[in-house]
């Protein structure tokens, strides 16, 4: 069996509706993949074909270890093709919160592992002579009211402490009022597809296999082998590494980890002087993320926040929140681009590396990332080489999946889980009753109660209604309708489905039932 990726893409597809700044391509693999064989045991089956999989599969093939990739859908399908592309040695955890939770020296390997991360960027793309837009910022971070000046200052003093250089600074990068502003040096941006398919190109070259549109449904071990099913195939390897987020099926970092969706919008503005060239941060409570990007000769103000839970707010409000919140600072001639994206908090701020806690022998998962994932995807690939490979990494402990820290975010675990419960009970309880689907917006998809039955029900532009069975397929909790991206997601660990019931992300395996309503 050989993969599709040597086929030239005009657009990469993504979990979602909207379109990213970063989709419009060609991007294709000059490198033709090697054929897959399905009688070999591979040293490694990487599942997950954004930053985090296709670094560890490169690292890995090169220090001689056969990899295999098994992607659900394309390259860059999840939040990699969603990302905002920020490069930082400073992270949504910040330096005073690590300090308090996990003691100054884990804050200082934390800021070190920034540095180490950014520095791999640099020599990937260095090696490799890698386009992809890569290039140096200063980084602002800012306060706009007086509890958020003192929370400033802690985070600077935590921020030096850690061995970050940072400076107090009398302009914040952006046209946003402000009391006080620090500075960040060396911080960056790319263009996160143009990266990875730079380093799959590399992947390929050394002999790597890639296997797009292979969704693993089903996985066992024995004999010291992985066994993984997809619709087609079966992949036998030694080690399994799941770079998806959260690891399918249920397991313990679906206690430990909560699913967010992010919201990026790409202006055009009147004044082509108007265009930041930084990377700016508010402190408000979620964010707000500023930076500029060239495409095709054209500057686009990048702006995000408005972060939510995944499957409990309305993401068409969160776009028009931050499109109003952009229009009082700034003059926008067009809205180019809207796109959301997931990502996944864990419960005490810092992500989990290693291996799966209660899982198979030589089974790995990378998640928790919180809305850093260029930078801990890229040191994940470090770190998990060095496991698989047996060599000693500092960082292995830090973010050591099996951790127990009995104060740090034992709130959030709290909080987080108590929500899932509440949306376990509260979502079956609640739905509207319909007599009839002509009631129903076009458009539109929502939970009914038809006929005595409960039901997600979407009505296109032209009447057609489809019909699902509204239990997540993971842990059946019940889905809500995302009426940006047109998809089901699941409020409880993030599971996403499309219009049809049929999987695009999270750790289900199974797709939404379809019910047929004559």
């Amino acid at each position: 069996m050989e993969n599709s990726t040597a086929t030239e893409r005009k657009q990469i597809l993504r979990d979602s509706k909207t379109r990213s700044i970063w989709q419009k391509g060609p991007f294709s693999l000059e490198n033709k993949s090697g054929a897959f064989n399905r009688d070999v045991i591979y040293d490694a089956l990487i599942v997950g074909g954004g930053i985090t999989g296709i670094t560890t599969a490169l690292l890995l093939q090169k220090q001689g270890k056969q990899c295999i990739i098994a992607e659900a859908y394309t390259l860059g399908f999840g939040t990699t093709g969603g990302t905002s592309a920020h490069l930082n040695t400073f992270f949504d955890t910040t330096y005073p919160e690590v300090e308090q939770d996990f003691g100054e020296d884990s804050a200082k390997l934390l800021a070190e592992c920034g540095k180490e991360s950014f520095g791999l960027i640099e020599q990937l793309v260095k090696e490799y002579n890698i386009d992809c837009d890569l290039a140096y910022k200063d980084g602002y971070v800012y306060a706009e009211t007086d509890e958020e000046v003192k929370v400033l200052d802690e985070i600077l003093e935590a921020t030096k402490r850690a061995g970050i250089a940072a400076e107090e600074a009398n302009i914040n990068g952006v046209s946003v009022p402000f009391k006080k502003s620090i500075v960040l040096k060396n911080q960056g941006q790319f263009h996160p597809i143009k990266y990875i398919f730079a380093l799959a190109e590399q992947f390929v070259a050394a002999g790597g296999i890639i296997l797009e549109n292979t969704f693993i449904r089903e996985t066992s071990y024995q004999d010291n082998t992985h066994i993984a099913k997809a619709d087609d195939v079966s992949i036998k390897s030694r080690d399994l590494v799941y770079a998806t987020h959260l690891p399918p099926g249920l397991n313990l970092m679906d206690f430990y980890c909560a699913p967010y969706r992010s919201y990026v919008m790409g202006f055009r503005l009147t004044d082509e002087s108007a265009y930041p060239d930084a990377l700016s941060y508010d402190s408000k409570e979620p964010y707000h993320y500023f930076r500029t990007h060239v495409v095709d000769g054209k500057k686009y103000l990048l702006v995000g926040g408005e972060d939510h839970k995944t499957g409990h707010d309305s993401p068409e409000e969160s776009f028009q929140r931050l499109e109003d919140y952009v229009r009082l600072y700034y003059n926008v001639s067009e809205v180019s681009f809207k796109w959301s994206a997931q990502y996944y908090t864990s419960s005490d701020g810092l992500p989990f590396i290693g291996h799966l806690p209660g899982g198979y022998n030589n089974l790995y998962v990378a998640t928790g990332y919180n809305g850093n994932g260029m930078m801990f995807g890229t040191i994940s690939g470090k770190i998990l080489n060095d496991i698989i490979l047996g060599k000693e990494n500092k960082y292995t402990s830090l973010y050591n999946p099996a951790r127990v820290k009995p104060v740090a975010g034992f709130t959030e675990f709290v909080k987080e889980n108590a929500d899932v419960a509440y949306r376990f009970i509260a979502d079956r309880l609640s739905a509207d009753t319909i007599d009839s689907f002509k009631e129903l917006k076009a458009d539109t998809g929502t939970i009914v109660k038809y006929e005595g039955e409960k039901l997600a029900v979407y009505k296109d532009a032209e009447g057609k209604v489809t019909c699902l069975n509204p239990v997540c397929t993971h842990a059946k909790c019940i889905v809500a309708f995302n009426d940006a991206e047109k998809s089901w997601d699941c409020p409880c660990h993030g599971g996403r489905f499309d219009l049809d019931g049929k999987v695009l992300t999270g750790p289900p395996r199974a797709d939404l039932e379809k019910i047929n309503i004559h």
